[in-house]
């Protein structure tokens, strides 16, 4: 072999063992770090579905407009875990349960029925829709998925019995009622124990329209209560008639229901209204939070659900003190407006001397107190 073959030789040789060394050292090296993915986020939970019944317009400014406006306050404290929709002016009666059955149906986790004449037809949809939860104001059955709700509307009643007691010159009070229910019955009678606890020569004047909401009818129930001498009105019904009526006719009234001082601010002395808000963030919580039970809630002034707001600048301040001393004694529990002796118009002894109403006896409330004229209708 030649010098220059030897060297050739040599070099590829050479050329070999790099090849060697560096596939074995690609052999050995360690695989890269696989780079992390980050673990996708949790689905966000669909918002709960609550569906409201109204039995008025919600532009009404009384009941139906209250309860609009305290779910309007849950859907805004409670943001996007819930959505809220609401089908007003549901006539009482199998027009309801068709309502109630087609917003469970679309997938209402909890429907709330807002008046009286709504609850048979809850307690029929409650007990095919097992998995929804109902809420019925004003009511008083109840099922394993249905419960019901009220303010003690009568507490703000009492507070405008005061008022109305010292602002009346004809000691003569006029009310403009729905349905002969205990609890219009409570309001009446509330009412008149308010304004007789600062006027014992008061007596009030009774008029049924056998409506929640029907401004015509109102409005003919005030003209002929202020024709029979009554000078300060009051209605358990749901629109500004009573309180416009009482304006034409220089006479004084109260909103009901919400404020309704703008709608006749001559004759407006305050008005009795509703908070339901409170109610109806607590109650969606409660599905939310799976501690929703059956039962009854009923709620005043204590709990800020109902009261006597904007009384008039015109009303003598010692009028306003006493209202104030009322509305605190309903809130730490030294007043309740029914604490007998309670007597009705026929001189029956309805709630003993010395006994505080409970829920019970103001559930069955179907008299008038003493002072209030004629008799209580039969039937709604």
């Amino acid at each position: 072999m030649n010098h220059r073959t030897f060297l050739k030789q040599l070099a590829l040789g050479a050329l070999v063992a790099a090849a060697g060394l560096t596939a074995c050292s690609k052999k050995e090296a360690p695989p890269p770090a696989p780079t992390p993915v980050a673990a996708p986020a949790p689905a966000k939970p669909a918002p709960l579905k609550a569906a409201f019944i109204y039995v008025g317009p919600v532009g009404d400014a009384g009941y139906s407009f209250a309860h609009d406006e305290g779910r309007k306050f849950a859907a805004a404290q409670l943001g996007d875990k819930v959505v809220t929709t609401y089908v007003e002016k549901v006539a009482e009666g199998p027009d309801a349960e068709r309502v109630i059955r087609d917003l469970a149906t679309q997938g209402n986790k909890i429907i709330f029925a807002t008046s009286f004449g709504f609850g048979d037809s809850m307690v029929k949809v409650a007990k095919d829709f097992p998995d929804v939860y109902f809420e019925h104001a004003t009511g008083y059955k109840t099922a394993p998925n249905l419960r019901v709700y009220e303010a003690r509307f009568h507490e703000g009643a009492y507070l405008a019995g005061i008022v109305a007691g010292k602002m009346t010159r004809t000691n003569t009070l006029g009310f403009v009622a729905s349905f002969p229910i205990p609890e219009v019955l409570r309001n009446i009678d509330a009412y008149t124990l308010g304004a007789q606890s600062v006027n014992p020569k008061v007596k009030t004047k009774v008029v049924w329209v056998g409506a929640w909401f029907d401004p015509p009818k109102e409005t003919e129930a005030a003209k002929s209560l202020i024709n029979g001498g009554a000078d300060v009105l009051l209605q358990n019904t749901d629109s500004t008639a009573v309180l416009q009526e009482a304006e034409r006719s220089k006479k004084y009234a109260f909103g009901w229901d919400s404020d309704m001082s703008a709608f006749a601010p001559k004759a407006h002395l305050g008005s009795v209204a509703l908070n339901w808000g409170g109610y109806y963030v607590k109650a969606i919580n409660d599905v939310l939070d799976h501690t929703w039970k059956t039962g009854e809630t009923k709620w005043g002034v204590k709990e800020g659900m109902t009261d006597l707001v904007k009384v008039a600048d015109f009303v003598p301040a010692d009028v306003k003190a006493k209202v104030d001393a009322a509305r605190q004694g309903l809130k730490d529990g030294t007043l309740a407006v029914f604490t007998g002796p309670v007597v009705d118009n026929t001189g029956k002894v309805q709630l003993a001397k010395g006994v505080v109403a409970d829920d019970k006896w103001l559930g069955s409330v179907n008299f008038y107190v003493k002072g209030v004229e004629g008799k209580v209708p039969a039937g709604k």
